[in-house]
């Protein structure tokens, strides 16, 4: 007890020398507040070693290679830009061009330490010669295929000069800036001169495109800046420029494979027999040519090959089909299950091999449990004679049947392919028909703003429903629609080959035009409802790449 006094003398010093965090209190959302810039915004005939930022708090960088945006170009890889408490200095181990005005933007780079908040509006322009420069180019840029999951903050936009022996896919621009949430861009701080103008996604952070895998536009013509630009729009799309080839073909088994280095959307084969003894299948950049029987000699093949970008290869090889004692393949069936339809339905059989036959008694369609439609050969047809290996079942299914799922049965043995490869697993399909109460009666509508012949396609949960080509006129029509939410979305096909083609940027050729109806609200979507019509849907056509 004599020592109790001490201990409590003890307890109430540590406790006043005792520091912490008060609880609770407002959070800091305030960005730092620039204190001092070197050199001073603005200057003229400097060429600075150093770039100094001093703030009114501790801050961190948020990563400032490439959310610092510097114009013209510089070579990023020889700053070094670094934070010490307070301040950011930026060493550019580089000579600057001369008479030249340079803009550093800093975007949110440049946070405060304690909560991540961002300076704003912070940015430094400064010149090497007598003048500012102050031009600008500026307007919107559009994705054609839209993935929600990208920001347009990944796009950049860019100059190259005129003169530049460099593009965007080989170095980066000269001038650049990335475009805003909703896609607007502007570069400013440009000097007077002749430029090319492109755009793209920069997925990889190159500040270059990749030809293969990102989205990119670009202007046809050199643009003369004199005076400020507006109104530019960029469509951005994916096509890969690289050119198609056969990379090789060799025996396989009894088949013989042709490789290539990307997925054509044109195949031409030119072949004795084709059709007859010979047949072939595509896979993933690969054709495979099957013989029904060995052949003692080589057949010549001439294949040719376009890609999407519109680049075509031809080819002569001599197919060599031998026996071989190689386990066959399997074959496989990929029915189209699941689809919905109205009196009409069509079905389709995906097959891995050429067909050779069909067992047609046990090839039906069931309704219920004792209710069948026999298969008969007037209901098939191949949308290739040359390939056969894919299989399209047509019929009528009249009203009078009440029942509303029908599965299409193929007991195994019923395919026998042209290996001699029986179905070892019997096929069930599932299909549901529509009564005419749940459809909608018509969406119809038309185009404004752009030249056919178009593609119009009915989208529901990111596929197609319905789609019609417009050779001449530019109204649409679609009958008898499941309700739902949809998409309409317009392909302006103006080589009409019924596709979308993407830019092929050695030809100088820009991608073909997409656009999507938008109601007052600018949405895509449309709500269609059973007994509805919705008429007198006008698409207005986007801009066009280029100015307005």
């Amino acid at each position: 007890m004599r020592y109790l006094p001490l201990f409590i003398l003890i307890l109430l010093i540590s406790s006043c020398a005792k520091q912490s965090t008060p609880l609770g209190g407002p959070r800091d959302e305030d960005p730092p507040v620039l204190l001092e810039l070197i050199p001073k915004n603005e200057s003229l005939n400097i060429k600075p070693e150093k770039i100094t930022l001093v703030f009114d708090e501790y801050i961190k960088l948020d990563n400032a290679n490439k959310n610092i945006i510097i114009t013209p170009r510089i070579n990023k890889d020889e700053l070094i830009i670094s934070a010490l408490k307070n301040s950011v200095i930026i060493e550019l181990n580089q000579e600057l061009e001369d008479s030249t005005t340079y803009v550093f933007n800093f975007q949110k780079s440049i946070q405060d330490l304690s909560e991540g908040n961002s300076a704003e509006n912070l940015k430094l322009v400064f010149s090497t010669g007598t003048t500012i420069d102050s031009l600008t180019f500026s307007g919107k840029t559009n994705i054609y295929f839209p993935d929600p999951r990208a920001p347009y903050e990944d796009i950049i936009v860019g100059l190259y000069p005129s003169n530049d022996t460099t593009d965007v896919f080989t170095a980066p621009p000269y001038y650049l800036t990335q475009a805003d949430s909703i896609g607007n861009f502007k570069i400013t701080n440009i000097k007077s001169g002749d430029y090319r103008a492109y755009a793209w996604k920069d997925d990889n952070n190159s500040l270059k495109a990749e030809f293969k895998s990102e989205s990119f536009d670009f202007l046809p013509d050199t643009i003369t800046i004199d005076q400020n630009i507006e109104d530019i729009n960029f469509n951005l799309s994916k096509g890969d420029q690289t050119p198609i080839r056969i990379l090789r073909s060799s025996t396989n088994a009894r088949g013989y494979d042709i490789i290539y280095n990307k997925t054509p959307v044109e195949i031409s084969i030119e072949s004795a027999g084709l059709g007859q003894k010979i047949f072939y299948t595509e896979g993933d950049k690969r054709i495979k040519l099957y013989a029904k029987e060995a052949l003692a000699d080589s057949i010549a093949t001439k294949i040719s090959l376009k890609d999407s970008v519109g680049n075509r290869t031809d080819s002569l090889i001599y197919a060599k089909f031998e026996e071989s004692e190689r386990r066959k393949d399997e074959l496989t069936i990929s029915p189209n299950s699941g689809k919905s339809f109205y009196r009409e339905l069509a079905m389709e059989l995906t097959f891995n091999k050429p067909l050779q036959s069909i067992l047609y008694d046990s090839l039906y369609l069931s309704y219920d449990t004792a209710s069948v439609i026999q298969i008969i050969p007037t209901m098939i047809s191949f949308i290739d004679s040359m390939r056969m290996d894919k299989m399209r079942i047509n019929m009528t299914i009249p009203d009078s049947i009440p029942m509303q799922i029908f599965t299409l049965n193929a007991k195994d043995s019923t395919f026998l392919d042209i290996e001699g490869v029986y179905n070892e697993k019997e096929l069930k399909a599932n299909y549901k028909k529509l009564r005419l109460e749940e459809l909608a009666d018509e969406i119809s509508g038309s185009i404004d703003g752009a030249e056919g012949p178009f593609i119009v396609q009915l989208i529901n949960k990111n596929e197609i429903k319905r789609e019609e080509f417009i050779n001449n006129g530019n109204t649409f029509s679609f009958r008898l629609v499941e309700a739902g939410i949809y998409q309409i979305r317009v392909i302006a096909d103006s080589n009409g080959n019924k596709r979308w083609d993407p830019a092929n940027f050695s030809e100088n050729r820009l991608a073909e035009q997409v656009f999507y109806f938008l109601d007052e609200e600018n949405s895509q979507d449309i709500t269609i409802r059973a007994g509805w019509t919705v008429p007198d849907q006008i698409i207005k056509a986007s801009p066009k790449t280029g100015k307005n």
